[in-house]
């Protein structure tokens, strides 16, 4: 081992073991620094981005995700000190129904506020690499809810997850990595059921959780107007963002999520920027409503959703809860490359009501004949008889012998709701609960796939550990910064 690979493994020695407060490093750590497919190089083309927009390659990271778009942001920290966005990833597949995690084995996707350090940081995930979410927060235990080993993985399934494939995950990963190397100490998630925006709002103003998503949706405007990451505090069960000391005020802030909160402020600045943007978005999700904006439908059992660049490559996929459609527009995505190799074994989400029905069966209740052909509901004209059409042209026929019968109107009988055939696809075997054990069965590692429309490497490529691509610096300058 060279001194340059030593000193990398030593400093991914101590991140994964920053959030975890480890004693010391051993050999254990020692083994998960030199592990390839967490040590893979943020791709060339993501650097060449960074540079183009100003960022550092160690600069903080910040995560949104979003259900219904079924998409996962990555922003980065600009040298001006505000975050811009990287790169958007669709999210392969995610679990459950819109709205937050109640309860352990719910199969539902965490929404919220979360921060990730390194400790939890998994380079040795059955789902070839992962991080946990920290589900749940201080709200979620406020309010009882249960549930653990929530993350964002590789592997395109969830139980309860956001799952992407294999190569998204080394590069996502390899981003955070190089975060923790720059001195950011944890980075925030921010999961939402949709983009907040009027249109939204609107479409979903009859779902239960609306009073969550309002909560949230204040982090959201937030972090929209400022491009900072908001501070997140938990009082009085529910979210606080970017509180501050009270003017005159020595008396630090203390936040409990079940207890009562502190006095607190919220900087002129933000706070004004914030209530702005809230009266125009409340205004026009007002104008949406009036005009009739359709009401969103409830889940109707569908299990979560999936991105459609990924469902236009499953036969009879559908896109669940995600946005998207059938068709053409699915037939088109098909042609184009996947961000990413999706496994066999992937389940993609399957609507119920379409899965479930066969073709219906036609059938006419004769009006007289018991002989009767069942009419179509369109009839094509048939061609007469050679002596039928003579004695027709001759006068010998007193009546037009093309004219029918009119059959009786069609009775319509429903398919018993069973699955057709052609849609049914075996349900995979259930997964290990994610855990830092690596899982025997999965293969290595897959190399990084830099860009959507490159094509996706051979999925049982190996890799030799990457090179280090942090500089060659001392250890107090890559850990003195603090977020």
């Amino acid at each position: 081992m060279t001194g340059r690979t030593q000193f990398r493994a030593l400093v991914t020695c101590v991140a994964l073991a920053a959030g975890v407060a480890l004693a010391g490093c051993n050999s254990d750590e020692i083994s998960l620094a030199n592990n390839a497919k967490a040590n893979q190089p943020v791709p060339p083309k993501l650097v060449a981005d960074m540079t183009a927009k100003d960022m550092d390659i160690n600069s903080p990271i910040l995560v949104r995700m979003f259900k219904t778009e079924a998409e996962l942001e990555v922003w980065k920290q600009t040298r001006s000190g505000q975050f811009a966005l990287l790169k958007t990833y669709p999210i392969c597949r995610w679990s459950g129904d819109l709205g937050p995690k109640v309860r352990e084995g719910d199969r539902q996707a965490p929404e919220g506020f979360y921060s990730i350090t390194p400790g939890q940081m998994n380079p040795q995930s059955a789902y070839y690499l992962s991080f946990n979410i920290g589900y749940p927060n201080a709200f979620d235990k406020a309010l009882g809810r249960s549930g653990s080993q929530l993350m964002v993985h590789g592997d395109c399934s969830s139980r309860g997850c956001y799952a992407m494939t294999d190569e998204q995950i080394a590069e996502i990963y390899s981003l955070g990595r190089e975060s923790f190397f720059g001195g950011q100490r944890a980075f925030q998630v921010q999961a939402y059921p949709f983009k907040m925006t009027p249109v939204n709002m609107a479409k979903h103003r009859n779902n239960p959780n609306m009073p969550f998503w309002k909560m949230i949706k204040e982090g959201y405007d937030h972090f929209e107007v400022t491009r900072q990451e908001p501070k997140v505090e938990f009082c009085e069960n529910k979210y606080v963002f970017d509180p501050a000391q009270p003017p005159n005020s020595s008396k630090p802030l203390v936040f409990n999520a079940s207890a009562k909160c502190p006095a607190y402020v919220i900087p002129d600045e933000i706070a004004d920027a914030v209530r702005e943007k809230q009266q125009q978005d409340a205004a026009e999700t007002a104008k949406l409503v009036s005009k009739g904006t359709p009401v969103a439908r409830l889940n109707t059992g569908i299990d979560g959703g999936m991105n459609k660049v990924f469902a236009a490559k499953l036969p009879g996929a559908d896109t669940g809860l995600s946005e998207g459609g059938e068709g053409q527009s699915l037939s088109l995505l098909a042609l184009s490359r996947a961000p990413g190799t999706i496994p066999s074994h992937v389940n993609p989400p399957r609507n119920p009501l379409l899965a479930s029905q066969e073709e219906p069966v036609v059938a006419v209740t004769p009006a007289a004949a018991p002989a009767t052909r069942v009419a179509s509901v369109a009839p094509e004209a048939k061609s007469e008889g050679f002596f039928s059409n003579l004695a027709r042209k001759v006068g010998l026929s007193s009546a037009d012998t093309t004219s029918t019968a009119v059959p009786s109107k069609p009775k319509v009988i429903e398919a018993k709701d069973t699955p057709r055939p052609s849609a049914a696809v075996p349900k995979p075997a259930a997964k290990p609960t994610d855990t830092r054990v690596a899982s025997a069965v999965r293969p290595p590692f897959k190399p990084t796939v830099s860009d959507p429309a490159a094509a996706p490497p051979a999925k049982d490529a190996l890799v030799a550990g990457a090179q280090p691509i942090v500089p060659a610096s001392s250890f107090e300058s890559r850990f003195s910064a603090v977020k």
